[in-house]
Formats: structure tokens, sequence, C-alpha cells
């Protein structure tokens, strides 16, 4: 597992409920880095998603940067944790990243079928950049 999932699932930890799980999910997706409106658009819509999400992959020097919004917070947040897990890597760190940290914090126990849905739908995106 990489460092930065470890400070994630290490950052969740202080947290004892989940609203104050939810809350820091909320605060993580308002302080992300807005993504261009010229990305914005149906090219890079997450299709699957009960939300709207856009999913930007630009690449510098063999690593892959993501840069993403929606307009859900609670989904903006878990965009946010996605950017934060996967950006920066290169392709093969990518492909071999487990994706278990949404586990690990619970996440995962405590989405909705159609979030849950989108949070796959997010990661095999990410994952495709890195395929292609």
């Amino acid at each position: 597992m990489s460092s930065q999932a470890n400070k994630i699932i290490d950052s969740f930890s202080l947290f004892h409920s989940w609203e104050e799980k939810y809350e820091y999910l909320i605060e993580l997706g308002r302080e992300m880095e807005p993504l261009n409106p010229l990305f914005k658009n149906d090219k890079h819509l997450i299709h699957g998603c009960q939300s709207k999400v856009w999913l930007y992959c630009e690449k510098k020097n063999e690593k892959l940067y993501f840069y993403g919004d929606s307009d859900a917070l609670i989904t903006k947040g878990i965009v946010a944790i996605i950017i934060q897990l996967y950006s920066g890597l290169n392709k093969k760190e990518i492909k071999t990243e487990a994706n278990d940290v949404f586990k690990k914090i619970g996440l995962r126990d405590h989405l909705s079928m159609t979030r849950a849905n989108g949070l796959n739908m997010m990661i095999n995106r990410i994952k495709q950049f890195a395929n292609n």
C-alpha cells in the first residue's frame, strides 16, 4: 500500500463517528483544486455515477496527474480521495495500487449502492488512463 493510501487511512482514523467522517469528506472536496471549466464536458464525464463527476488526466514526465470535480459534496470528497491516492503515480504504480483504502476507511460500507457504483466507475476510469 502506498504512503498516500496510509495517509488517507490515518486521517480517517482520527474521526470516530460517520458524521465526522462525512464532514471531513466534504471538507476534502471543498479544499480540492478547482477543475478547469474547459474539462467539464461529456468527454471527461464519468458515466454510471449518481452525480455528475468529471475526471481529467494529464501526463507529465511518465507520471499521471488527475483533476476532477463533482456537483455533489460527498461525491466531490470521494473524487478528492481518488486524486490524492492516484495523482503523481506512473502507470505501473496505478495498475498495482490496491483500491482497498476505501474499504479500510469504511467508506464502502457507508455508501449507497449507486454511490458505490460511482466509486467503482471512477477507479475503473483511473485504471483505463493507466492502460493507455
